[in-house]
Protein backbone atom coordinates (compact mmCIF):
# COMPACT_ATOMS: atom_id res chain seq x y z
CA UNK A 1 0.00 0.00 0.00
CA UNK A 2 1.61 3.58 -0.59
CA UNK A 3 0.19 6.78 1.12
CA UNK A 4 0.14 10.36 -0.40
CA UNK A 5 -0.96 13.77 1.18
CA UNK A 6 -3.46 15.48 -0.20
CA UNK A 7 -4.68 18.85 0.35
CA UNK A 8 -7.87 20.45 -0.37
CA UNK A 9 -6.59 23.87 -1.02
CA UNK A 10 -8.30 27.21 0.32
CA UNK A 11 -10.41 27.38 -2.72
CA UNK A 12 -12.05 23.94 -2.37
CA UNK A 13 -12.66 24.66 1.24
CA UNK A 14 -14.36 27.83 0.25
CA UNK A 15 -16.53 26.97 -2.38
CA UNK A 16 -17.76 23.97 -0.81
CA UNK A 17 -16.36 21.28 -2.70
CA UNK A 18 -14.61 18.88 -0.29
CA UNK A 19 -17.47 16.27 0.04
CA UNK A 20 -17.46 16.18 -3.77
CA UNK A 21 -13.35 16.11 -4.09
CA UNK A 22 -13.25 13.25 -1.51
CA UNK A 23 -15.86 11.17 -2.90
CA UNK A 24 -13.85 11.02 -6.19
CA UNK A 25 -10.61 9.37 -4.23
CA UNK A 26 -13.09 6.90 -2.25
CA UNK A 27 -14.97 6.50 -5.10
CA UNK A 28 -12.22 4.81 -7.16
CA UNK A 29 -11.60 2.60 -4.21
CA UNK A 30 -8.91 4.72 -1.99
CA UNK A 31 -9.43 5.24 1.39
CA UNK A 32 -8.68 7.82 4.01
CA UNK A 33 -6.10 7.35 6.07
CA UNK A 34 -6.33 10.72 7.92
CA UNK A 35 -7.92 13.51 7.89
CA UNK A 36 -8.19 17.24 9.08
CA UNK A 37 -9.58 20.93 8.54
CA UNK A 38 -6.76 23.58 9.63
CA UNK A 39 -5.19 26.42 8.43
CA UNK A 40 -1.57 26.48 6.99
CA UNK A 41 0.49 28.49 9.46
CA UNK A 42 3.33 30.51 7.48
CA UNK A 43 5.55 28.69 9.14
CA UNK A 44 4.26 25.19 8.13
CA UNK A 45 3.77 26.69 4.63
CA UNK A 46 7.31 27.47 3.99
CA UNK A 47 8.48 24.05 5.12
CA UNK A 48 6.01 22.55 2.77
CA UNK A 49 6.85 24.50 -0.30
CA UNK A 50 10.87 25.59 0.87
CA UNK A 51 11.91 24.36 -2.39
CA UNK A 52 10.04 26.90 -4.26
CA UNK A 53 11.65 29.77 -2.17
CA UNK A 54 13.31 32.13 -4.73
CA UNK A 55 10.96 31.44 -7.73
CA UNK A 56 8.45 34.15 -8.83
CA UNK A 57 5.26 32.42 -7.58
CA UNK A 58 6.47 31.74 -4.12
CA UNK A 59 4.94 34.58 -2.69
CA UNK A 60 1.82 34.17 -3.92
CA UNK A 61 1.52 30.51 -3.03
CA UNK A 62 2.26 30.89 0.04
CA UNK A 63 -0.45 33.91 0.42
CA UNK A 64 -3.00 31.70 -1.07
CA UNK A 65 -2.17 28.36 1.43
CA UNK A 66 -2.34 30.50 4.45
CA UNK A 67 -5.25 32.49 3.31
CA UNK A 68 -8.21 30.26 4.86
CA UNK A 69 -9.27 26.84 6.30
CA UNK A 70 -7.57 23.55 4.20
CA UNK A 71 -8.14 19.87 4.31
CA UNK A 72 -5.77 17.79 4.70
CA UNK A 73 -5.82 14.05 4.11
CA UNK A 74 -3.43 11.23 4.09
CA UNK A 75 -5.05 9.08 1.15
CA UNK A 76 -3.81 5.29 1.02
CA UNK A 77 -4.42 2.26 -1.71
CA UNK A 78 -1.91 0.37 -4.42
CA UNK A 79 -0.23 3.07 -6.71
CA UNK A 80 -1.97 5.72 -4.22
CA UNK A 81 0.68 8.98 -5.94
CA UNK A 82 -0.15 7.62 -9.77
CA UNK A 83 -4.14 7.42 -8.94
CA UNK A 84 -4.48 10.78 -7.24
CA UNK A 85 -2.47 12.70 -9.17
CA UNK A 86 -4.85 11.11 -12.58
CA UNK A 87 -8.04 12.18 -10.56
CA UNK A 88 -6.32 15.47 -9.76
CA UNK A 89 -5.84 16.51 -13.69
CA UNK A 90 -2.99 18.55 -14.81
CA UNK A 91 -1.91 21.64 -12.95
CA UNK A 92 -3.31 24.33 -14.63
CA UNK A 93 -7.56 23.63 -13.94
CA UNK A 94 -7.99 25.37 -17.95
CA UNK A 95 -5.56 22.48 -19.00
CA UNK A 96 -6.79 19.70 -17.52
CA UNK A 97 -9.21 16.91 -18.66
CA UNK A 98 -12.76 16.91 -18.37
CA UNK A 99 -13.78 14.27 -15.76
CA UNK A 100 -10.52 15.07 -13.12
CA UNK A 101 -11.29 17.13 -10.34
CA UNK A 102 -9.32 19.92 -11.56
CA UNK A 103 -10.94 19.75 -15.12
CA UNK A 104 -14.61 19.97 -13.85
CA UNK A 105 -13.95 22.27 -11.19
CA UNK A 106 -11.20 25.11 -11.87
CA UNK A 107 -10.84 27.08 -15.05
CA UNK A 108 -7.46 28.94 -13.64
CA UNK A 109 -3.68 28.51 -13.12
CA UNK A 110 -3.85 30.30 -9.56
CA UNK A 111 -6.67 28.40 -8.06
CA UNK A 112 -6.49 24.69 -8.90
CA UNK A 113 -8.64 23.28 -5.48
CA UNK A 114 -5.89 20.70 -4.81
CA UNK A 115 -2.19 19.68 -4.20
CA UNK A 116 -0.98 16.07 -4.28
CA UNK A 117 2.07 14.24 -3.45
CA UNK A 118 4.34 13.53 -6.53
CA UNK A 119 6.69 11.19 -5.52
CA UNK A 120 6.90 8.42 -2.55
CA UNK A 121 9.73 10.69 -1.49
CA UNK A 122 7.43 13.74 -1.52
CA UNK A 123 4.98 11.66 0.42
CA UNK A 124 7.33 11.06 2.72
CA UNK A 125 8.64 14.53 3.25
CA UNK A 126 5.20 16.02 3.21
CA UNK A 127 3.09 13.65 5.61
CA UNK A 128 4.91 14.21 8.56
CA UNK A 129 4.87 17.83 8.45
CA UNK A 130 0.96 17.52 9.05
CA UNK A 131 -0.06 13.94 10.39
CA UNK A 132 1.82 12.10 13.37
CA UNK A 133 1.99 8.44 13.05
CA UNK A 134 -0.40 7.96 15.42
CA UNK A 135 -2.92 10.10 13.89
CA UNK A 136 -2.63 7.79 10.77
CA UNK A 137 -5.60 4.45 11.51
CA UNK A 138 -5.48 1.60 9.80
CA UNK A 139 -8.16 -0.06 8.39
CA UNK A 140 -9.44 -2.98 5.96
CA UNK A 141 -12.32 -1.71 4.09
CA UNK A 142 -14.45 -4.39 3.00
CA UNK A 143 -14.45 -3.65 -0.63
CA UNK A 144 -10.94 -4.05 -1.07
CA UNK A 145 -11.45 -7.19 -2.52
CA UNK A 146 -13.18 -6.16 -5.52
CA UNK A 147 -10.90 -3.12 -5.97
CA UNK A 148 -7.63 -4.98 -5.59
CA UNK A 149 -5.23 -6.82 -8.07
CA UNK A 150 -6.02 -9.93 -5.94
CA UNK A 151 -3.80 -8.95 -3.28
Amino acid sequence: MERTLIILKPDAVQRRLVGQIVSRFENKGLKVAGMRLMQISQELGERHYAEHKGKPFYPGLLKFMTSGPVVVMVIEGPEAIDICRKLMGTTFGMDAEPGTIRGDFSCTKTFNLVHGSDSPETAAFEIPLYFKDEDLVEYTLDDHRWNADGD
